[in-house]
């Protein structure tokens, strides 16, 4: 018999309505040995970038076979697929939207997660009948979730195709002065303001640590290492968890303080 799988979720949907935990009972009526876990149901409502931040910088810490369901899906019940993703020794399940942006992204970086393989999930027969058109995470993405979890082979679900969405943040591109033009992908729930400028992007930060990072009018030239090292209310930047420069104030929201949100433009200027 084969041993049941850990399900994560990922989703906009807040805790204050059924859909997260209908999801669950779906999950359960197929796999009842699962183990269940919720990485996040608090991603910004129709934030696509924000919910492919989240599942980016959590995913690889599960063990491997790990099926994670990611619904932040302002198309639902348009003309846009449904996917299983193959990547990392583990598998992703949702909407072909960017939500998986980040997870091809670093699984492509590292040789030694292997090859990144999507499927369009077009097996209706494991979907629950009748579909609905607003409620895609019950009916298609938690019955494939929990199918996968049972040990229903990916092949089964649909063919392979190369024509996914690979991204869902907006490229960084280099501004004619030389500096980074990027933008800010999430503000998480402490205020910082995360960006999507990474490390990799600037490695003479590192070396040089002269920098400015301009955003909303205002230039933030100081960085740390821990929140601590600040002033309370200082506003710095500092590289975060998940590998991008992040704009923060100790003991206070840096968005709050600056009037910054999603998608706004941020340039980051060496020297």
């Amino acid at each position: 018999m084969t041993k049941s799988r850990s399900v994560t979720f990922t989703t906009d949907f807040g805790l204050a309505d059924h859909y997260a935990g209908t999801m669950k009972g779906v999950v359960l009526g197929i796999a009842p040995a699962a183990t269940l876990v919720d990485i996040s149901h608090g991603v910004p409502a129709f934030n696509v970038f924000a919910g492919a931040l989240t599942l980016g910088a959590a995913y690889r810490y599960f063990p491997a076979g790990t099926v994670h369901v990611a619904v932040v899906d302002p198309g639902v019940g348009s003309a846009r697929r449904p996917i299983l993703v193959e990547a990392a020794g583990q598998f992703f399940v949702g909407p072909d939207n960017g939500i998986f942006g980040e997870v091809y992204a670093s699984s492509a970086a590292r040789e030694s997660e292997g090859q990144v393989r999507v499927r369009h999930v077009t097996a209706s027969q494991f979907f629950l009948h009748p579909v609905s058109q607003t409620f895609h995470g019950r009916d298609i993405f938690a019955r494939v979730a929990g199918h996968l979890a049972a040990g229903v082979e990916p092949a089964a679900f649909g063919d392979e195709i190369d024509d996914y969405l690979r991204m869902a943040a907006p490229p960084v591109e280099r501004a004619a002065d030389g500096g980074l033009r990027g933008r800010v992908l999430a503000v998480d729930h402490f205020g910082n303001v995360i960006t999507n400028i990474r490390n990799t992007d600037v490695p003479e930060v590192a070396a040089q640590g002269v920098f400015s990072l301009e955003v909303a009018g205002r230039a933030v030239s100081r960085t740390r290492s821990s929140y601590a090292d600040a002033a309370e209310g200082e506003v710095f930047a500092i590289l975060g968890s998940s590998g991008y420069w992040e704009i923060s104030a100790n003991r206070a929201s840096a968005s709050e303080l600056l009037g910054v949100g999603c998608g706004d433009e941020v340039v980051l200027r060496v020297g």
